[in-house]
């Protein structure tokens, strides 16, 4: 959820550096139909239409989802931002392959939120992870809307995603 706060600061910051909404449309965005594959497979694993599957399944699934993601942003390296977008994902995926599949989540950062891993999430309860930085160890404010954890890669990723709307807007993204 953090990085769903990117698009609002994303437009907010297009609109106070002169940027224009109807900019954004003028993006040409290559491997669109990838990126929506590879989230319908995410909305899907991280819902009630897994339940059953195999956690082996799931897992890998979810790496080679987060794998298409990677290669639908370095299609659109050109853009501002997303070479940003380009290492948080990478951060995120490094983070999940090295503990089998699955993003480990500090129970410090869970504990602060008052959240528990099990049912569909990505995440599990880890102490002590593999590449421990790079996986989910912060905690937003609980009285933020969707208040979550999230990790270095999802701070690089939002960042991306808020430059390259707002380049967008403005019409400074390398088309």
């Amino acid at each position: 959820m953090f990085i769903l706060y990117a698009i609002p600061i994303g437009v907010l910051g297009g609109f106070l550096a002169g940027g224009r909404l109807e900019h954004l449309a003028a993006v040409r965005f290559r491997l669109a139909p990838v990126a929506m594959i590879a989230l319908v497979i995410q909305l899907a694993l991280f819902s009630a239409l897994a339940d059953g599957l195999p956690t082996e399944l799931v897992r890998g699934t979810y790496v080679l989802s987060t794998a298409l993601v990677i290669v639908v942003v370095l299609a659109n390296i050109r853009l501002t931002g997303v070479p940003l977008i380009v290492l948080g994902a990478a951060c995120n995926l490094a983070a999940v392959m090295a503990n089998g599949g699955a993003m480990p989540a500090s129970p410090a950062a869970l504990d602060a939120l008052g959240l528990g891993v099990g049912g569909h999430t990505s995440s599990i309860a880890v102490a002590h992870p593999a590449l421990e930085p790079l996986t989910d160890v912060f905690a937003m404010p609980d009285w933020m809307p969707l208040a979550n954890i999230f990790s270095v890669g999802d701070i690089l990723i939002g960042l991306g995603v808020a430059l390259a709307i707002a380049a967008a807007m403005r019409g400074t993204s390398r088309a």
